[in-house]
């Protein structure tokens, strides 16, 4: 791999950036074409041992034009770590059609970096973030655990669009691998900004789907235990065919931290909750690709 942090000038060949390129780097590039965007802490835990080998990539990859970056301001002035996005060598390599967060209907942008001012003016630049966040946390759990893998990882445009039929819209869709056991999900990334029946009437979509797809559990991931706890007396004797399940935002999704609405008794880890893949048609594919 090189490691020479090059100039922020143009190389004057321009093809020599793409012999720079390693696996690696495109993996980074294919996680950024669907996923629109990732904090530099989210890289560093789904591909890099350390924090300092990351940023140091980054900038690289920064200087040779595969991703742009940009920082969030607020009162006080700038937080959180860089974000990263596509960037003019990243867009060629990776081409997507993933360009505007609120919607794929929209023409497509004329650079990468109108696709990144899009993403940045979004408005869903936390949201995006926070979805993220529970994949990453579930590759980096894969990265250290023996015979654990993210198996798929779709994000909420790419899960609608296969399920248009359903009328579902998902923040993202994955499947989970531990051994032999292959667990898809649904995710439904809460703040607490919805109220309650607002939550619940998602649920007629995957009760569709289920006539003709999987039957995927449908995962709640809250941010407080008082907000668990009413989202469970709501959900409490609801008879749906899709498993659902709650847990509270930790670090861990991959973890003991579920509880089923059907048996509230105990925790459960991801892989434990109730699956059926369903047929494998076009409008369900039953491949599982690995992100």
């Amino acid at each position: 791999m090189y490691s020479r942090v090059p100039p922020a000038s143009r190389n004057s060949d321009p093809l020599a950036v793409f012999g720079r390129i390693v696996p690696r780097d495109h993996a980074l590039l294919g996680l950024l074409a669907e996923h629109y965007l990732l904090s530099t802490d989210q890289i560093t835990s789904a591909l890099f041992d350390t924090r300092r080998t990351a940023q140091r990539r980054l900038t690289i990859l920064h200087r040779l034009d595969v991703l742009h970056r940009f920082g969030r301001s607020g009162a006080h002035g700038r937080y959180g770590s860089l974000l990263y996005t596509l960037g003019h060598v990243g867009l060629q390599l990776h081409p997507t059609v993933y360009h505007d967060p609120i919607g794929t209907s929209g023409k497509a942008p004329r650079s990468s970096l109108e696709r990144a001012k899009r993403i940045a003016a979004s408005g869903q630049v936390n949201h995006l973030l926070g979805v993220n966040q529970f994949f990453t946390d579930l590759i980096a759990t894969a990265r250290h655990t023996p015979n654990a893998r993210l198996s798929r990882w779709w994000s909420e445009q790419h899960a609608t669009t296969v399920y248009a039929q359903a009328g579902i819209r998902p923040d993202g869709h994955g499947v989970w691998t531990v051994g032999d056991t292959s667990t898809g999900f649904f995710l439904e990334h809460d703040n607490d900004t919805e109220n309650l029946a607002r939550v619940v009437a998602k649920l007629r979509g995957y009760e569709r789907l289920t006539t003709f797809g999987p039957r995927y559990p449908v995962l709640f991931w809250v941010p407080s235990r008082r907000r668990e706890a009413s989202l469970l007396a709501v959900l409490a004797g609801l008879r749906t065919t899709s498993p659902i399940a709650t847990a509270i935002h930790s670090p861990d999704p991959a973890g003991r931290v579920w509880t089923l609405v059907s048996d509230p008794t105990h925790r459960r880890y991801l892989h434990e909750l109730p699956c059926d893949h369903g047929p494998d048609t076009a409008t369900n594919p039953r491949r599982f690709d690995h992100p």
